[in-house]
């Protein structure tokens, strides 16, 4: 059974009041605001003019009304749509709801930081008057010129239909015949006609295969991120020898039961899930339990998790069925693929936050699994798709009616903050152990502690100002702030634990809302500035299966919208991921560009293979490792990638697939290989994440870690890449010089760049010299100090094969210049031994040969 962490509370500080008044507003009060007037009684309105009006002018107007003598923090009170509306912390009054109406919780006092009138309180009965007057419903006939004024319309001139047929992307995928060539023998599959008919069509012919060293060393970084050990090389090459189609799949059956492959395509698909243990934005808050969701992705690879079911449980695993606790658990973790993303905690004006979140989700569930910018119609049709605004609002209003969970602790700096969802089953813990009677009683005496202080500090300042000392009152002010992030913090510690001190399991994710709710269209984007129409939540239309589900009132859509993304009728998302695998394992998709397949995207190279391949996906029910073997197994991946000049002259991008791309490795894949080859990779999956030690804090900017690299450095993290912690804007060096993916971004297609910073991280990074270091150790013990095999293995685990002969002398010259060299500056013989093979071990892991792939 699943239950929220924590309730909504009514609290003593701005903060979590502010929190109560905009995030936990539901949509539907606010838009009230925009609406058409509800109708009240007659004793109802007298109650207004004789009872708050009064008031409203006698105590607020002065400060709050268009006419008064200055209008404090935005906020007018002098219309009933301005009181709804609210100011710079949200809206003043909310009609039927006194805990998230902002002037009732001003004129009660229990807030110092927010009252009104700031010199005074208002007399009991009055105070009185107000609450009767919010409980009824806030009638208020007031009017302005804004209140009489017909919401802007929406109207829309795009032909879906007619565009549909005119754009390759929208089309259902066909099955085309397998094309005739010239050298039909050439090819290992089907995949290889199509390859080789475009080739033949431009007069090209394709480059000869790759030389098995070659070869694996690409197949082995492309499957599992890593190279391969001389003894695999070895053995590979043997069987190459006499029969290269069974060495091939042999080592592509060896490496997809790995656990590294799921290390390696987890990754993968962290780049388009925009990954990060952060909120980023301005404030920068962690997200200690993000960590769930990257084991996710890990598990879900190497157990083969069919595609679509991969697809469903990230946009709606919380509404599928289950089987066991652990297997819902699993599913409510997979929809962090939504609460993920940046989140701008410090926005005063939740229903503008709202918005913004789900466009976000909008964003990346489009890019990510469409292929589609339908963000894009967010403040207007889109310009160059056949997406009209409605589209984008009726998806809208699928994620509107869902509640993310992204738990950050409230604080002064986070106006945003969020709870968790606690979760049954047996799941792995950030905890070693539980906390004692004595850490608990310790964290509840520090938690009341801070709240005495607060009600303290409290009364301080009603004191000061009631004597006109505002400067003082000012100071207690900011103390007060503090206080309040202190508690905050404190509950967060509190919360994450049972009354026995038993660390709680508590994952980020998606759950639908109390009542699904369509969307207004806003007009520019704009939330106070809606239409009076509401589209019914729904699915992009231009995307057209025949197998759409209705959504129902009672639901938010979002499971509609998964089976939806995944029919088999769906002409983007076998399509799109297909493409995605293409990329990862050639350096170049099919369509260039990963993340649009849209009218500003590129044209396929291939586009019957493309086909092809999404309808060989789907009949492989979505199986990406098989998707996988049946591309590296192709005539096509085996190419060398030899320069040849007339080819060349012909198609310089290699579009058409005439040789194998020269790739540089990724920054994980240079990261890890390193500790691979040095013998100081730990290959074991670590406990949780650096972040979850962190806990509900904030990073960067001077506050909680400032350093990755120092925090790793003390860790003695040498665990692989895919379980560094990805902070937003604060990313490891490691990663950020050599093109890591941003992780704000859906990035299916990352840049690869070559700049001076790079060079002199590899020739000065702490990281790399200890790596040559214990690398130089590790081999000096296998070898028993023979300088002649430290070469040869060497060269054997940087390049996956032996030096030649001239860097055999080479090599043996160096060790001979330097080991003479040190002596004569008083190096003892075993001392420059060490000098000399770590810093020719450093010239091998910084050359060109060793961070490119053949």
């Amino acid at each position: 059974m699943i239950v929220l962490n924590g309730t909504k509370q009514k609290t003593m500080n701005r903060i979590s009041f502010l929190l109560l008044a905009t995030l936990a507003l539901p949509v539907a009060a606010q838009e009230l605001s925009m609406s058409s007037q509800k109708k009240f009684t007659d004793e109802q309105i007298n109650f207004f003019e004789s009872k708050i009006r009064p008031q409203l002018i006698e105590h607020c107007y002065k400060c709050h009304a268009k006419e008064g003598d200055k209008v404090r923090g935005g906020l007018l009170l002098d219309t009933r749509s301005a009181s709804l509306r609210g100011g710079d912390t949200g809206p003043a009054v909310v009609p039927g709801n006194l805990n998230e109406s902002l002037l009732y919780e001003a004129i009660t006092y229990e807030d110092s930081s927010l009252e009104m009138p700031p010199k005074y309180k208002l007399p009991a009965h009055v105070i009185a008057d107000f609450k009767t007057w919010i409980e009824m419903g806030a009638p208020d006939p007031r009017t302005d010129e804004a209140d009489n004024k017909p919401a802007e319309k929406y109207s829309s001139t795009i032909d879906v239909e007619a565009a549909r047929e005119e754009h390759w992307a929208w089309q259902v995928p066909q099955k085309h015949p397998v094309p005739s060539t010239s050298h039909p023998e050439w090819a290992r599959n089907e995949i290889d006609h199509f390859v080789l008919a475009k080739l033949e069509e431009s007069g090209l012919e394709p480059n000869a295969d790759a030389d098995p060293r070659t070869f694996l060393r690409r197949l082995s970084f492309d499957l599992i991120g890593l190279p391969p050990t001389p003894e695999q090389t070895g053995g590979f090459v043997k069987t190459w020898a006499t029969d290269p189609d069974k060495a091939i799949h042999s080592a592509v059956d060896f490496m997809l039961d790995s656990d590294h492959y799921g290390e390696r395509w987890g990754r993968h698909w962290m780049d388009v899930a925009r990954y990060a243990e952060s909120t980023g934005k301005e404030i920068n808050a962690a997200f200690p339990h993000a960590w769930r969701y990257r084991d996710y992705l890990v598990d879900s690879f190497n157990e083969d998790k069919p595609f679509d079911q991969f697809v469903q449980e990230q946009i709606a695993g919380d509404l599928m069925q289950f089987e066991t606790a652990e297997q819902q658990a699993e599913q409510i973790i997979a929809t962090g693929f939504l609460a993920i993303g940046t989140k701008g905690l410090n926005e005063t004006n939740g229903r503008q936050f709202r918005f913004d979140v789900v466009d976000e989700q909008i964003d990346t569930a489009s890019q990510a699994i469409l292929g589609t910018t339908v963000a894009c119609a967010r403040c207007h049709d889109h310009k160059f798709d056949p997406i009209p605004m409605s589209d984008y609002y009726a998806m809208a209003g699928i994620f509107l009616s869902s509640k993310t969970y992204y738990g950050t602790a409230s604080s002064i700096q986070n106006r945003r903050s969020s709870s968790l969802i606690e979760v049954g089953g047996d799941l792995p813990s950030a905890h070693d152990k539980s906390l004692s009677l004595a850490e608990m009683i310790e964290l509840q005496f520090q938690h009341d502690a801070l709240l005495k202080r607060q009600q303290d500090l409290q009364q301080q300042i009603r004191e000061a100002r009631s004597n006109g000392e505002e400067e003082l009152a000012g100071r207690l002010q900011q103390q007060i702030l503090g206080t309040v992030s202190q508690i905050g913090a404190a509950r967060a510690r509190l919360n994450a634990v049972d009354k026995d001190g038993n660390y709680r399991q508590l994952v980020m994710g998606m759950q639908d809302g109390d009542t699904p709710f369509d969307s207004q269209i806003l007009i520019r984007g704009e939330v106070e500035n809606p239409t009076d129409e509401r589209v019914p939540r729904g699915f992009v239309q231009v995307i057209k299966t025949d197998d759409e589900q209705p959504i129902p009132d009672s639901q938010s859509g979002r499971l509609q919208l998964a089976r939806w993304m995944t029919s088999p009728e769906n002409p983007m998302t076998a399509r799109v991921f297909a493409n995605r695998t293409w990329h990862w394992l050639f350096g170049q998709g099919i369509v260039k560009t990963v993340d649009n397949f849209g009218t500003t995207g590129q044209e396929p190279t291939h586009p019957e293979l493309l086909d092809h391949l999404a309808i060989r996906f789907i009949e492989l029910e979505w199986s990406v490792k098989d998707l996988i073997k049946e591309i590296v197994t192709s005539r096509a991946y085996r190419m060398s990638s030899d320069y040849a000049e007339e080819k060349f002259l012909k198609d310089p991008e290699n579009k058409l697939v005439w040789r194998a791309n020269k790739r540089r490795l990724d920054a994980e894949s240079m990261r890890d290989s390193i500790l691979f080859v040095s013998g100081k990779l730990d290959s074991s999956r670590p406990n949780a994440s650096l972040i979850a030690q962190v806990g509900e804090s904030f990073i960067g900017r001077g506050r909680g870690i400032t350093d990755i690299d120092s925090y790793l450095t003390q860790a003695e993290f040498n665990h692989r890449s895919v379980y560094l912690p990805i902070v937003r804007d604060l990313l490891p060096d490691s990663l950020a010089l050599f093109d890591f993916a941003d992780p704000s971004l859906v990035l299916g297609a990352r840049e690869s760049t070559i700049v001076p910073s790079q060079a002199l991280f590899l020739m000065n990074s702490d990281f790399l010299q200890s790596s040559a270091d214990a690398m130089g150790r590790n081999l000096f013990d296998t070898v028993n100090g023979d300088r002649g095999k430290f070469g040869y293995l060497a060269f054997y685990r940087c390049y996956s094969r032996p030096p030649t002969d001239e860097e055999s002398r080479k090599t043996k010259a160096y060790f001979e210049r330097f080991i003479a060299t040190a002596k004569e500056t008083g190096i003892d013989e075993q001392q420059a031994r060490a000098l000399a093979g770590s810093t020719f071990l450093q010239s091998l892991l910084s050359s060109a040969e060793f961070q490119y792939v053949n």
